[in-house]
């Protein structure tokens, strides 16, 4: 989707005033401008160097909430996002036995959610599928049927259990049907889904149309931007150079962000896999979300 140009006419800035309110996407009520995260994979190089002055540097940028990643194998980060204000609502976690049904790691699982409340947290997210759950669509099948039952758990728990997609989801595999079709299908209600709007669009779909799709499926979103020159789809992974900072792409952020307030969407984080510099990057993101 084309990034809105601006209105650079008297007739259009009168239809800017016109506009509902959430098409201001980070006005200073905003509610996602006022909690807006950040996934520290982002600064995963700098968390290795110094957790505590990432950390500080995040705060200061403006971000009021951090989603480690990891979990429960993080305890750094989430120090240091308590010592700075940072909010920790969502995680990203280690899910493999998840998503394999290993019966022999159901005490992992317990622990993860104990450990899970004793922080806060109220959302966990599965992060990733490695090559081995998703040759065919029965295989996507199978990782649905054991999120689900990761998912009647974690609710008991008080945990919403989600999955957060790549680009690969979005692959045709038979029948020109994909994975996402299926998670669409057979995900229960108590698995959601925290949607990286950048993979998505890569995927060759319309953010915008998966989101009424969705609707109050989606627990989460990720924040990023994509270059203009990438073609999509692309489901085998992006150069570099394909991340770039909100307002340097060609994703419409505000209408997502605008999108977001309509489904009831609980957290935004901003998120950038690769950068030259991380930390400058985060900071010109949340100049931009400023100026939307």
């Amino acid at each position: 989707m084309k990034r809105r140009q601006f209105l650079s006419t008297a007739a259009a800035g009168t239809a800017l005033l016109s506009m509902p309110k959430f098409v201001l996407a980070l006005d200073k009520d905003n509610a996602y401008r006022n909690e807006i995260g950040i996934q520290l994979y982002t600064l995963r190089n700098e968390i290795d160097k110094d957790v505590k002055a990432t950390l500080k540097a995040v705060a200061e940028a403006g971000y009021k909430q951090a989603e480690p990643y990891g979990f429960p194998n993080c305890r750094p980060m989430i120090e240091a996002a308590n010592e700075f204000g940072l909010k920790l609502h969502s995680s990203h976690f280690n899910s493999d036995s998840i998503v394999n049904n290993d019966a022999s790691d159901d005490d992992y699982f317990d622990t993860v959610l104990e450990k899970a409340n004793d922080v806060g947290l109220t959302h966990l997210v599965i992060p990733y599928l490695g090559d081995q759950f998703r040759t065919s669509l029965d295989d996507y099948r199978r990782v649905c049927a054991n999120c689900n039952k990761a998912a009647e758990k974690a609710k008991a728990a008080g945990i919403q259990l989600s999955y957060h997609n790549h680009a690969f989801e979005f692959k045709p595999l038979e029948d020109g049907k994909c994975g996402y079709d299926v998670m669409i299908e057979e995900f229960s209600p108590d698995m959601k889904f925290e949607l990286d709007v950048f993979w998505v669009e890569v995927g060759g779909v319309n953010t915008i149309e998966l989101m009424s799709k969705l609707g109050s499926r989606i627990s989460q979103l990720h924040l990023k931007d994509l270059d203009a020159s990438v073609k999509t789809p692309s489901y085998d992974g992006v150069p570099k150079e394909a991340f770039k900072e909100i307002g340097n792409g060609v994703i419409n952020i505000e209408a997502i962000i605008e999108a977001a307030g309509e489904h009831g969407i609980a957290h935004c984080h901003v998120e950038q896999d690769q950068s030259p510099n991380a930390l400058a990057s985060i900071k010109q993101s949340m100049e931009a979300l400023k100026k939307m």
